[in-house]
């Protein structure tokens, strides 16, 4: 199963699709917050060799801001996939640098799962992924047996042999959450994902079994994340505006999501302990002094748009 990048979408094979977008950062103030939306997809370029045999890829990011990942796969044969985050992986919460499936389940099986916002900490909840510096001691794998790392690893699995069709079925197409899109050299800087605000997203169970995956049809991709402001000097493209905050977002009557799954179970993550968030570590710099970043945000109910499983996609 090779990796092809194609319209800045990432393509596993003939049926996956993986695609990574701009969000609005969620404040780190107790709250849960709902889906927040998209604001078009990230640009992907094809990076440097890495020598350990997986294709490299290039996307900007900038400090503190967030992003969604989202996978469009086919319900008549489905993929597993494996999301590792700076060498953490966003189900298990544990450090992660095989290529295998585990049990406690450790990856997303997808078209169920359409989209993920970040590490799974339980009970239907995340916390959002957050760009940070590399080194600063905001990564995941921060203060883990890993150590920090940057970069974001994708891995792809297929299915065995004759437990799906072969071509697919007549049929719709699936769940939709809109995106739409806002508008000296320095040495680049590499970024890596640590976590930020609370968000309702479950990691559906496997209802197929880990039995059925085949670990030997493995693909991987890894995404190099720089910082937006270094882009230019690195690519030669423009680099991407500025994210806009929740607090103005939701003041324009903006819809948020919310996916209706009630009669789902969710994942729990393997890790003892929830990561430390983004907000935590700027205390522990800050000799325990609160950081102002990015403040509490009042969700109307109205500005909720509730999503059927069965109608959850990724935009184009």
């Amino acid at each position: 199963m090779c990796v092809v990048l194609t319209d800045n979408r990432l393509r596993f094979g003939e049926r996956l699709m993986v695609s990574f977008h701009r969000t609005l950062r969620l404040p780190e103030d107790g709250r849960t917050y709902p889906l927040p939306p998209g604001f078009g997809l990230l640009p992907v370029l094809a990076g440097p060799e890495t020598g350990e045999g997986a294709p490299s890829f290039l996307v900007p990011l900038y400090r503190r801001e967030a992003l969604w990942i989202g996978f469009s796969a086919a319900p008549w044969k489905p993929n597993a996939v494996k999301v590792v985050a700076g060498g953490i992986n966003a189900v298990s919460g544990l450090p992660d640098d095989s290529a295998g499936l585990g049990d406690p389940q450790n990856y997303l099986v997808c078209p169920d799962q359409p989209w993920l916002d970040g590490c799974n900490i339980g009970d239907g909840t995340i916390r959002q992924f957050v760009a940070m510096p590399l080194g600063q001691g905001y990564g995941l794998g921060a203060g883990s047996e890993a150590g920090e790392q940057g970069g974001l690893d994708i891995i792809a699995y297929e299915p065995l042999p004759g437990h799906f069709p072969e071509a697919p079925p007549p049929g719709p197409s699936g769940p939709m959450r809109l995106s739409s899109f806002v508008a000296e050299e320095p040495r680049p800087m590499e970024m890596t994902l640590g976590v930020g605000g609370r968000m309702r997203q479950k990691i559906y169970p496997d209802r197929f079994g880990l039995s059925i995956w085949d670990i030997s049809r493995a693909s991987r991709a890894h995404l190099q994340l720089v910082d937006a402001r270094d882009w230019h000097a690195l690519t030669g493209a423009a680099a991407p505006a500025s994210p806009i905050d929740a607090e103005s977002y939701t003041r324009a009557g903006l819809p948020w999501f919310e996916i209706y799954d009630e009669g789902e179970g969710t994942v729990a993550p393997t890790a003892a302990k929830p990561p430390r968030t983004v907000g935590e570590r700027d205390r522990e710099y800050n000799d325990g002094k609160t950081v102002k970043t990015n403040g509490s945000v009042d969700v109307n109910v109205r500005q909720i748009t509730v999503i059927g499983r069965d109608k959850a996609s990724q935009p184009d």
